[in-house]
């Protein structure tokens, strides 16, 4: 059964620091571009983060650039989504997906064919 399954959600205070984590099953990251979006109160879903797999190079969405920092680890099967110096509006419910559309060359970043359940990340004091 293909799964990915995201942990380390939580409440945090802004200026804060969170990791996500979403890790695969039934399926092998490697190979494929990965990516986090994110869907706060009220909004549509929106990109967040891409890593393409042919490179290695990143995309991030302007609010994060600079806070935000996506990764894999292959051997582990597993990717990750770094969040410094967190903001209230970055709340909100984060997804991770495999074989997303990525080209961070041309800022070009798509929704994925695998996708975890969301995790809930709330910034607040």
């Amino acid at each position: 059964q293909v799964q990915l399954v995201e942990s380390g959600g939580g409440l945090v205070q802004p200026g804060g620091s969170l990791r996500l984590s979403c890790a695969a099953s039934g399926f092998t990251l490697d190979g494929y571009n990965i990516g986090w979006f994110r869907q706060a109160p009220g909004k549509e879903r929106e990109k967040v983060s891409c890593l393409s797999d042919s490179d290695g190079s990143t995309y991030y969405v302007d609010s994060v650039k600079g806070r935000f920092t996506i990764s894999r680890d292959n051997a582990k099967n597993t990717m990750y989504l770094q969040m410094d110096i967190m903001k209230p509006e970055d709340t909100g419910v984060y997804y991770c997906a495999a074989d997303v559309i990525c080209i961070p060359g041309i800022q070009v970043m798509g929704g994925g064919d695998y996708w975890g359940q969301g995790t809930q990340v709330t910034v607040s004091s």
